[in-house]
């Protein structure tokens, strides 16, 4: 948790993004890590979280990080969590809380608010179209023999 919470304050003091950093570990060996590189980036997907998981993935060549754990200076935001949840990773050990992140200004509650509503009621208009060929894919995979199932 130190590591997280040292590259969280580093990203600060460095000007590359907000205030959070995570590890993750397996067997208690550090095997990712990142800090947040949203605006350095320009990549609104660049969450510490997110970055540590993609360097644990291609340290471990696996997509699969079950037996793994991940320490995170801030409470996971709901992107980060269903990340989480994909990766398997089995425990979240965080430092600071969401509403914490809130007070500086990094609220995630519209985001939980929204994942609630029906599609017909969020505030980005979802609408769906051609389903009809979007399904072939679905059917493709489902008779695949050669996919990899996760």
């Amino acid at each position: 948790m130190r590591r997280a919470i040292t590259l969280a304050t580093n990203n600060v003091t460095s000007g590359n993004g907000g205030p959070f950093g995570a590890v993750i570990t397996h067997d208690g060996v550090l095997i990712g890590e990142g800090s947040n590189q949203v605006t350095s980036s320009c990549d609104p997907t660049a969450h510490a979280e997110i970055l540590a998981i993609r360097a644990a993935c291609k340290k471990l060549n696996s997509y699969n990080l079950a037996g793994c754990i991940i320490y995170t200076s801030c409470e996971p935001c709901p992107m980060c969590l269903s990340a989480i949840y994909w990766s398997r990773i089995k425990t979240i050990y965080y430092g600071n809380t969401k509403s914490d992140a809130a007070v500086i200004g990094f609220d995630d509650q519209h985001i939980y608010r929204e994942v609630t509503l029906p599609v017909s009621q969020r505030s980005i208009l979802m609408e769906q179209i051609l389903s009809e060929e979007a399904i072939i894919s679905f059917q493709n995979w489902s008779k695949s023999t050669d996919k990899i199932e996760y």
